[in-house]
């Protein structure tokens, strides 16, 4: 059986309101907001089609602490709005029951968004991060399963730069985000 968000549709913030409401990340948040631009003419178009659909919602579980929120998410709003699609944000600490059927390799990662019909019932999601970046998380958590080893913090740090540096410098990941999308809703 799928997945049903409809509960949560009209419990959270319009975009807007989730950038007016942040309290940490917010001037970061809105340069990666301003930098977007469509690098691929032919994504821009597949995104603009979806205009005409009314048959799709989507939630982003987010908090405004997360670099991968500030990251992804302003390159995810501005395809959405491209594409016509209704988007609410729920904030993850308010919303632990959703976000523990989203878990990213059993662990709480935002952001996560969500794609569902009127009806609620979920289509897909995608996060928190976009694949080249995911790998290289999925691969240390592999290679590094006890938390409690002595080594896990510097390791950890470790991985995290370089995702870092696979998220690149610029805008890079931004049409890699509109192409892992675009693959997701076409197939639906």
């Amino acid at each position: 059986m799928k997945q049903n968000v409809a509960p949560k549709f009209g419990q959270g913030l319009t975009p807007r309101q989730f950038v007016e409401g942040m309290t940490r990340n917010q001037q970061d948040f809105e340069a990666w907001y301003e930098k977007f631009a469509w690098e691929d003419e032919s994504d821009k178009e597949f995104f603009e089609s979806l205009n005409h659909r009314d048959d799709l919602r989507v939630i982003i579980l987010a908090a405004d602490w997360c670099g991968d929120v500030v990251r992804n998410v302003p390159v995810v709003f501005r395809i959405l709005e491209t594409a016509g699609i209704k988007t609410e944000v729920l904030i993850v600490e308010e919303n632990q029951d959703l976000m523990d059927n989203f878990l990213t390799m059993g662990g709480r990662s935002v952001p996560i968004v969500i794609f569902a019909d009127t009806g609620g019932y979920v289509l897909g999601h995608w996060g928190p991060r976009p694949e080249h970046v995911q790998r290289l998380m999925r691969e240390f958590k592999q290679e590094n399963p006890d938390r409690e080893a002595a080594d896990y913090d510097s390791k950890i740090g470790d991985v995290r730069k370089a995702m870092g540096q696979a998220y690149g410098e610029g805008t890079e990941s931004h049409a890699i985000i509109a192409k892992e999308l675009r693959g997701l809703i076409s197939g639906f």
